[in-house]
C-alpha cells in the first residue's frame, strides 16, 4: 500500500509506501530495500534509513536492521528524478493480452526491458511508453509499471501494470507467490531423476562481480526454484522450471550451480560445447498465471516457443 502525502521534513511530495519482509532467510534492511525500490539509488535509500524515514514494526530502522518474516516497512521516498532520455519509441510488441489494468506481452530475444546507464534506448520500457501514453506515472520514470523482468535473451510472458493499484496488487501476488511462473529450457547434460527443487540463496559472484552464485553469506537472498525434466535429448535435456522467488537470473544460475547450465548462456556456460550457434540463452518463460488485480478473476496465459527454441530443439531430437 502506498499513499502520497507531505514530506515531514517539508521537502514537497513523495510516497509513503507500506511494505512486508516475506523472505525465511533474514536480510539487512537497506540491502532488501534496494531490491525493492529499484528506482531509487543505494545511497539515497541508505540516506533515508539515516534521517529517520523508515520505520520497521513502528521503531526507526539503522541501514544494518536484520529483517525477519513478517516485519512491516514503513518507508517514505521522494519519486525518482526523471531521465530526459527516457522517450518512447515505435517498438514491434507481441501482445498476448491487455486490458485497461495490465498488458501481458511475449517478449522477444535481444530486448532489454527497462533501461540503464550503458543501454538507454530501445528497451521494452521504450516501447511500451509509446503503446501506453499514461504509463509514466506509474512507479517512476525508470520502470514505469514494471512489475518483474526478464533478462535480455530470456523470452516469453511478461506482466506491465497500467494503472498504480494493479502494480501494487501484482507486485504482492509476485512476492506472496500467488502469481506462478513457468519456464522451458535447454540444458547441458541429464540430471538425476524427473524432478527436484534447487534452494540456494543468490548473490554477487565473490570473484566477478558482474556475475551471480550461490552464496553462504548475508550478501545472498533466499531462492528456491523447482525443476522437472520433460525430455531426455542425447547430452542435452528439456527442462521446465517453476519459480518460488525472483532473483536476478535465477533459473541461470541454479541451473550452473547443480551441473546443468542453460544451453547458450554467455555468463553461465562459457566453453560449453554447443550442437549449432546461439545468440543467447534458450530459456523461455512459456507460463504466467495470476488473479486480474480488479476483478480477481484467475488468468492463465501461454507464450508459444520462439522459432529459435524450436530450431535447435528439433536439432537435438535428430
Amino acid at each position: 500500500m502506498s499513499t502520497t502525502q507531505t514530506h515531514p521534513f517539508g521537502e514537497g511530495e513523495g510516497e509513503l509506501a507500506v511494505l512486508h519482509y516475506l523472505n525465511p532467510l533474514p536480510m539487512r534492511l537497506d540491502r532488501w530495500l534496494v531490491s525493492q525500490r529499484p528506482e531509487q539509488s543505494r545511497a539515497r535509500i541508505q540516506k533515508f534509513i539515516e534521517n529517520g524515514l523508515v520505520l520497521v514494526n513502528g521503531k526507526q530502522g539503522k541501514a544494518k536492521t536484520p529483517l525477519r518474516t513478517n516485519d512491516e516497512i514503513k518507508v517514505w521516498v521522494l519519486p525518482p528524478e526523471p531521465l530526459p532520455y527516457l522517450k518512447p519509441e515505435k517498438i514491434d510488441l507481441d501482445i498476448l493480452y491487455e486490458d485497461e489494468h495490465l498488458i501481458i506481452i511475449n517478449k522477444q530475444a535481444g530486448l532489454t526491458v527497462h533501461p540503464a546507464p550503458g543501454n538507454k534506448s530501445g528497451t521494452l520500457v521504450n516501447g511500451l511508453l509509446h503503446h501506453c501514453p499514461d504509463l509514466p506515472g506509474i512507479n517512476g520514470k525508470l520502470r514505469p509499471g514494471i512489475v518483474h523482468r526478464l533478462d535480455k535473451d530470456t523470452t516469453g510472458c511478461i506482466v506491465v501494470a497500467k494503472s498504480q493499484e494493479a502494480l501494487l496488487n501484482l507486485q504482492i501476488q509476485i512476492q506472496k507467490r500467488i502469481a506462478s511462473r513457468q519456464y522451458l529450457a535447454l540444458v547441458h547434460g541429464v540430471p538425476n531423476g524427473d524432478k527436484g527443487i534447487v534452494i540456494g540463496a543468490i548473490g554477487r559472484h565473490p570473484v566477478d562481480r558482474k556475475k551471480y552464485a550461490v552464496v553462504n553469506d548475508e550478501s545472498g537472498r533466499y531462492a528456491c526454484t523447482h525443476w522437472e525434466l520433460k525430455e531426455r535429448l542425447g547430452d542435452y535435456s528439456l527442462l521446465k522450471f517453476k519459480l518460488d522467488t525472483g532473483r536476478t537470473h535465477q533459473i541461470r544460475v541454479h541451473s550452473a550451480h547443480i551441473g546443468h547450465p542453460i544451453l547458450g548462456d554467455p555468463t553461465y556456460s562459457r566453453c560449453k560445447k554447443l550442437p549449432t550457434k546461439l545468440a543467447g540463452q534458450v530459456l523461455h518463460a512459456v507460463h504466467l498465471g495470476l488473479k486480474h488485480p480488479i476483478s480477481k478473476q484467475e488468468m492463465l496465459f501461454e507464450a508459444p516457443l520462439p522459432d529459435a527454441f524450436l530450431k535447435i530443439l528439433s536439432i537435438l531430437r535428430k
